[in-house]
């Protein structure tokens, strides 16, 4: 990349410095600005013309100049309140248009002002329309016509807000079909009588309609129409030659841009595909001159893309997908039609009529026909077939041969289908795509203008469309990465060339290695149907003369890991320096070709593959190496037609091979399962298949509107009590099946009124009118289950909230769940009372729990084990379970021996069983002997057992001693607890017998269960029948549910649930897949269940190109797709994490976000953070030696004032006694992140006193983590940055519980209109940081929030102020943890004195807490008793990996001893 071209984009953002001497800073504080300290001067509409023309016209809609002005909020308190339809100038609109775009390309909420007063909308939308069609580039210039386009592309995007949607609806709804021609639009609803009945309606009423209104509908009816005229003109003013103007060629681009999305949506493209297809547009931009211009290069990408939209698999009236024979079906009606009017008009084209289909649907046979037509004749051929107007007698066309050839040839010519299309593309990129930056972006993509990428909206056109644009975006950033990779290895190995005109390398990099000896070693013939080779292999040889780690590195590849071959023919002699500025990369190193190949495994001295497995690996002689690699089918045959059509053999002329880290390396698995399943019949549930398209009612998968729900359930240890069940339904009245209160504890089972399905009235209402709420509450026992305290059940202690109930309930019927859970809301305590619910009121059903982490998987299933399920149906997949936090193993492997010892116990059990029968042979040998002993032995007996102790119908009750004295199985429970049997009453020692026999019962199905475990030999086959038969409970991630897809279906691996955490930061396609891991039951899906949990009002998933993730808008998942498209949700209300002053800087993000009874209750939250005043304060930080933030690299910003800063508050807080694990140091950017580490480890990681925080990382990198006290840097002093995300505030604010401490540049961050709920709240406390420092403030803390503090706080000035504080403070300790260790020495050396004559001195009585100096902290111990432990601590924590070039002034650190030698030293 050269960095002239990294630069685009960058600089943009204005200082403090600049802003506060800005002309707009100073009209925004007269005019508009919120925290001005001027009065607010009235309304001036010449102060918008001002703005306007001096800032931004003169400027050419500068970045800096549009940034300045919106964040000083100029729209939202100056261009939207002062508007008013009637008045406004054109000027004025273009303000509103200009700020409203770019809220969009900064990513913050760009309706909110619109909607605050919406009122005049219409009228703004309809002023914008005006300009839009305004043909005088005098009063509308083509920049200002390219805004309008960026404005209607963001309209068409924003159709889930009810204002937007309103107003472009009608731009593209049937009226609009007034634009076609006659005969076409005779013709389209003859096809469609539905269309023409509403026709009819139309104009019956536009017949009733007066002048006004017919005026306004004229303008909405031929808008679009309208537009693509104007664009014509401006498309057909840029020339062949010559200069050609930059803002028409970008207009064209936005132009064909808005186009591409209005077809890629179905409410759009319904009617509007006709309009296009009836006035050409893509014949017309094909043929242009631009296209034919090297400026055109984007434009006729994006053209492609806007026709392959255009012919969309997929019929516009009804919606449904059309399969390969129906699209055929199309195509040969086409060609009749064409074949019937050839035949009747012109005699030449008789043979072309009456030759089958298949032999001239090709271009180059149609192109051969038509040639011998003149233009009058085929304007006369495309006027018979509706594609033309009709052509006047005696009349010239106006059109020429070559459009009039290019319409009739590209609307008959035959298609290739697109899963064709896409079987044929090599899914490895190569060197024209990696750097091409239209669709593989650099990252400096500033968000101005447009690239040829496909977009994640609301909605879909099909389940292929879906994931066809999925697929290309995880490929093109895939590509993104790798394009990083082969650039740093490249200049590292610095190819240069040889005297002898050799490539010679002078460098060398870990991941790539020079090519020896390339050879293809085997092409296998193409699979019946394909044109392909079925595969290809190639032998790879390199000569590994490295360290031995490395070298062990290179050795260690394995099967499926992708790898690089390079070809690079360098042309700068050795010795020369690479560039980048002045040259692109490409030039500079002399890159050639790029490939992408899969290891299949290293090769032995035999040459044959080594296997992985679990013997070691033979060790190899000397140091080459060679790897067999299968190489793309696809790009081989496509670079072997190159060579035989002249082309070099690129094969021969690779000289580097490149490797990857392997967790960054599994974009071709992922790939392949994408083309899979679009080559599949995609079978989704029909509940489902509409919701995830985005179309249709988004509330109809909600359990209330499904046909199969489920009355009653049982709800196992959900509620703790029968109070806790009447809270948990508070508009509910609650019937239980018996009034004895001793009978009225959980579990219970709830019957509830069921709905008849889709969306019917409820419940009956009641004669007032009212609807009946009742619920029928069924307290019932759990069957005993023997008389050991393992086998009593787990319980659920978790008192849950309504709202949590709602969520649990949700989630046991059928449908899809959608569960917001905001932060310290207890989302995952919910999912696993869910898991656990479904297990017990389903057991022959299968759960699969899908999460984004490892991490966040680890804790669901540690807490889904401490519940009452029974573990051996438990299993995760993965390589995240050695994080695990238990002793237990549930990966595959760890449950196959798991099972495998379970069953040599419970054999052993068997034995003893049968030697308290008394009972001879070897029974106890497999499962199976085990059985029969079972059958035979066992159950007889109990059966007696029953014949004698039950009472027969008519007799009296039994009696307890008869069970005790007939009960078959004394012996066996001998080392139960005893006695077994209580004697009190016949029922209780029945039921004690019953449990008894459910225990040993047990045994023998479990055996049952274990059986082909002794028939399945192999640990594969052993592990598949555990995952496809035994587990009902199966953990992975979305990753590995995406690289293991194929693996999981081949296996008929089978599940009925689906529960996803982290639902919102998993990118759309790995939501998508982990729907489709099975095979489909008679064509239909199986999946009862999707219980999705998440919160859409915190971090996305992470993209690391800003192009795929803002413009592409890759970064939604697909649980905020069905929250913008009003999918239902159960949004929890209550959170626990927080104190509420805390909670309340981030809770008015979320609808009612209130704090659970324990917040309110337990005494930490009521106790005061020792040392400082405030449990929340936001801290200013200015300049420090002038210094605000740096950036020494793109976007590694740091600001060491503010690390400072931190630092020091952390050593203070260290010193009263925190403990450094209850402290985290947070920050928003990675170079503040690396600095601060630096800090530390130069400031205090060494000294036993303080050592390190908990954590130093990024607010991004925390999410889902939480700690007691959060040290936050906000870093920026120019611009706000990222931080202007609400989601990332949102996390930011959240991570604490006790205390947040935020350190930013004020000044700076007031001002923003996203984040003013939050910086408001701070605002209204000081910015000085305020401490109290006393004897009695040390931690813990004993003094409560509502308690006086009598002593004044020490106000901190700045941050030099705290480092010499803290420098102060440190001394003052150390002194007096010296003079506590004298003190400590003189009663020791007193004490150890012998007795001597005169009369004893009265000492202190052992045990006695040696007196303190005053003001020692109470919890410190002596120096010799804590250095060592502390010090051993320290050094653990201090191991830190990463460090900055950033060096600090050293402050107080080392161990105590040595200060105390300071100290003494200085006395």
């Amino acid at each position: 990349m050269s960095a002239a071209k990294k630069g685009v984009g960058r600089s943009q953002a204005p200082t403090v410095e600049q802003i506060n001497a800005d002309i707009l800073t100073q009209l925004a504080s007269e005019y508009w600005a919120p925290h001005s300290h001027l009065p607010r001067r009235p309304f001036n509409h010449q102060v918008i013309e001002d703005v306007y023309q001096k800032e931004l016209i003169q400027n050419r809609f500068a970045i800096r100049r549009v940034m300045l002005l919106e964040f000083s909020q100029y729209l939202e308190n100056y261009l939207w309140p002062n508007y008013s339809p009637d008045k406004a100038k054109k000027n004025h609109v273009i303000s509103i248009v200009v700020m409203i775009n770019e809220k969009f390309r900064e990513g913050v909420p760009p309706w909110e002002a619109c909607k605050a007063k919406p009122e005049h909308f219409a009228g703004f939308f309809h002023h914008v329309m005006e300009l839009c069609l305004e043909e005088d580039a005098a009063v509308v210039s083509t920049k200002e016509q390219t805004i309008f386009m960026g404005f209607l592309i963001h309209c068409f995007n924003s159709l889930e807000v009810d204002l937007i949607r309103e107003q472009v609806q009608r731009l593209v709804s049937l009226p609009m079909w007034v634009c076609l021609l006659p005969g076409r639009l005779e013709k389209e609803l003859q096809a469609y009588p539905k269309y023409k009945k509403f026709w009819n309606i139309i104009k019956k009423s536009d017949a009733k309609a007066d002048e006004k209104t017919k005026a306004k509908n004229d303008i909405e009816r031929k808008f679009l129409a309208g537009l693509i005229q104007r664009f014509y003109k401006i498309l057909d003013s840029i020339p062949e030659d010559g200069k050609a103007q930059a803002s028409s060629v970008h207009y064209c681009e936005r132009f064909v841009e808005l186009l591409t999305d209005l077809e890629a949506q179905l409410p759009t493209r319904r009617f509007l595909n006709v309009v296009l297809d009836d006035s050409h547009v893509v014949v017309r931009c094909r043929l242009s001159k631009l296209a034919q211009r090297k400026e055109g290069k984007l434009f006729n990408q994006l053209l492609d893309m806007l026709a392959f939209y255009t012919g969309f698999e997929i019929s516009d009236s009804t919606g449904t997908a059309l399969t390969d024979h129906q699209m055929t079906d199309l195509h040969y009606d086409n060609m009749s039609s064409l074949q019937r009017a050839a035949f009747k008009l012109f005699e030449d084209l008789r043979r072309f009529a009456l030759s089958n289909v298949a032999s001239v649907d090709t271009r180059k046979a149609l192109s051969n026909h038509f040639e011998k037509l003149n233009a009058n004749q085929l304007h006369q051929f495309a006027a018979h077939l509706h594609l033309l107007p009709p052509l006047p007698e005696d009349t010239n066309t106006v059109h020429d041969k070559e459009f009039l050839l290019e319409l009739m040839v590209s609307r008959h010519e035959r298609r290739q289908s697109q899963i064709q299309v896409l079987n044929e593309t090599p899914l490895y990129p190569t060197e024209d795509v990696l750097w091409d930056e239209n669709v593989v972006p650099t990252e400096y993509f500033s968000g101005e203008g447009c690239l040829a990428l496909p977009k994640l909206n609301l909605q879909m056109l099909t389940l292929h469309d879906y994931l066809l644009r999925n697929f290309n975006l995880f490929r093109l950033e895939s590509m993104y990465e790798i394009r990083q990779d082969l650039e740093d290895v490249i200049l590292r190995m610095k190819p240069w060339i040889a005297e002898n005109m050799e490539t010679y390398f002078g460098g060398w990099a870990r991941m790539a290695q020079p090519i020896t000896a390339l050879s293809v070693v085997e092409v296998a013939k193409p699979n019946i149907g394909e044109t392909h080779p079925a595969s290809v292999r190639a032998d790879v040889t390199v000569t590994l003369n490295l360290r031995q780690q490395i070298k062990a590195e290179w050795e260690s590849l394995r099967k499926h890991d992708v790898a690089f071959l390079i070809s690079v023919r360098p042309t700068k002699k050795i010795g020369t320096r690479f560039n980048l500025k002045e040259e692109h990369f490409i030039e500079a190193v002399g890159l050639l070709h790029v490939r992408g190949c899969e290891v299949e495994g290293m090769l032995n001295e035999e040459g044959r593959v080594i296997e992985d497995g679990p013997d070691p690996k033979p060790e190899l002689p000397g140091a080459q190496r060679t790897y067999r690699v299968w190489l793309d089918p696809n790009q081989y045959q496509q670079d072997m037609a190159g060579t035989a059509a002249g082309g070099e053999d690129v094969y021969e002329s690779f000289n580097i091979i490149m490797r990857r880290k392997p967790k960054e390396n599994n974009f071709k698995a992922v790939l392949e399962t994408i083309r899979n399943l679009m080559n599949t019949d995609c079978v989704v549930p029909d509940w489902l298949h509409d919701i995830i398209l985005g179309y249709g009612d988004p509330g109809a998968a909600h359990y209330s509107k499904m046909e199969n729900q489920i009355a009653t359930l049982n709800w196992n240890d959900t509620f703790l009590s029968l109070d806790h069940l009447r809270a948990s339904f508070p508009g509910y009245e609650i019937k239980v099946t018996t009034e004895e209160p001793v009978k009225q504890i959980p579990p219970f089972r709830i019957t509830f009124p069921v709905t008849s399905g889709g969306g019917k009235k409820r419940k009956q209402a009641d004669s007032d009118g009212t609807e009946k709420r009742e619920l029928l509450v069924e307290p019932h026992v759990i069957p005993n289950r023997g008389p050991y305290p393992y086998n009593q059940p787990k319980r659920n202690a978790i008192q849950f909230t309504p709202t949590q109930i709602e969520a649990i309930k949700a989630g046991m019927q059928p449908g899809l769940t959608m569960v917001v859970g905001p932060p310290g809301t207890g989302k995952t305590d919910v999912a696993v009372q869910i898991i656990s619910n479904i297990y017990h009121n389903f057991p022959s059903q299968r759960t699969l729990i899908v999460t984004h982490s490892n991490q966040a998987l680890n804790q669901l299933f540690e807490k889904i084990i401490a519940l009452d399920i029974d573990e051996r149906h438990l299993l995760r997949l993965g390589h995240g379970e050695e994080a695990l936090e238990t002793e237990k193993d549930f990966s595959r492997y760890g449950r196959v021996n798991y099972v495998l010892a379970l069953r040599l116990e419970l054999l052993k059990e068997v034995e003893r069983l049968q030697a308290s029968l008394g009972v001879t042979g070897d029974v106890s040998y497999t499962c199976e002997t085990a059985g029969h002993f079972f059958l035979y032995q066992v159950v007889a007996r109990w059966e007696k057992f029953l014949s004698k102790v039950k009472p027969s119908s008519g007799s009296r009750a039994g009696s307890a001693p008869a069970i005790q004295e007939h009960f078959p199985f004394n012996k066996y429970f001998e080392n139960a607890p005893q006695p077994v049997f209580k004697g009190r009453t016949f029922e209780e020692d029945m039921d004690i017998a019953e449990g008894c026999y459910r225990h040993i019962k047990k045994i023998f199905q479990q055996l049952e269960e274990f059986r082909a475990f002794e028939l399945l030999r192999s640990g594969v086959d052993r592990s598949k029948y555990l995952m496809i038969k035994e587990a009902k409970i199966i953990a992975m991630t979305c990753t590995h549910a995406a690289l293991k897809r194929h693996d999981l279906v081949n296996m008929n691996f089978q599940y009925d649930n689906i529960l996803m955490e982290e639902s919102a930061q998993i990118l759309e396609i790995e939501t998508f897949i982990p729907l489709l891991l099975q095979n489909p039951e008679d064509g239909f899906s199986r999946l009862k269940r999707w219980i999705m949990i998440g919160d859409h009002h915190q971090l996305p998933p992470v993209i690391k190109n800003m192009a795929f993730q803002k413009y592409s808008n890759m970064e939604q998942s697909l649980f905020t797709r069905f929250v913008r498209l009003g999918v239902p949700t159960v949004d929890l209300d209550a959170q626990g994490r927080a104190r509420p002053s805390i909670a309340t800087l981030y809770n008015w993000r979320y609808k009612k976000l209130g704090n659970l009874p324990h917040v309110h209750l337990t005494s930490e939250f009521h106790m005061t953070n020792p040392g400082f005043q405030f449990d929340f304060q936001l801290v200013n930080v200015e300049n420090f030696n002038g210094i605000g933030e740096s950036e020494p690299n793109p976007y590694f910003y740091q600001n060491l004032a503010e690390a400072e800063y931190v630092v020091a508050v952390f050593m203070y807080m260290r010193l009263l006694g925190y403990p450094a694990e209850k402290i985290s140091i947070l920050t928003t950017y990675n170079g503040q992140k690396h600095l601060i580490r630096d800090v530390i480890n130069q400031r205090c990681a060494s000294n036993p006193l303080i050592g390190q925080p908990s954590k130093v990382t990024t607010v991004d990198r925390f999410q889902g983590q939480q700690n007691d006290y959060i040290l936050l840097s906000l870093v920026r002093t120019r611009a706000v940055g990222h931080l202007r995300d609400v989601r990332r505030l949102v996390v930011a604010m959240s991570r604490a519980r006790l205390g947040l401490y935020v350190f930013a540049r004020v000044s700076l961050f007031q001002n923003c209109y996203e984040l003013s709920p939050t910086f408001n709240l701070l605002l209204e406390r000081p910015l000085q940081l305020h401490l109290h420092v006393s004897q009695s403030e040390t931690y813990p803390s004993t003094k409560k929030v509502e308690e006086p503090r009598y002593d004044s706080p020490l106000v901190i000035e700045d941050m030099p102020h705290m480092a010499q504080f803290v420098y102060d403070f440190y001394q003052d300790k150390i002194r007096r943890l010296q003079a506590s260790r004298g003190h400590q020495r003189q009663m020791q050396a007193e004490l150890a004195k012998p007795p001597v004559s005169r009369e004893p001195r009265p000492a202190k009585p052992a045990g006695c807490e040696q007196p303190k100096p005053p003001g020692m902290p109470a919890d410190v111990q002596a120096v010799g008793e804590a250095s060592k432990p502390q010090e051993e601590e320290a050094m653990e924590e201090g191991k830190s990996d990463e460090a900055t070039k950033e060096k600090t002034e050293e402050r107080p650190g080392g161990g105590e001893d040595q200060k105390m030698e300071d100290v003494k030293t200085q006395e």
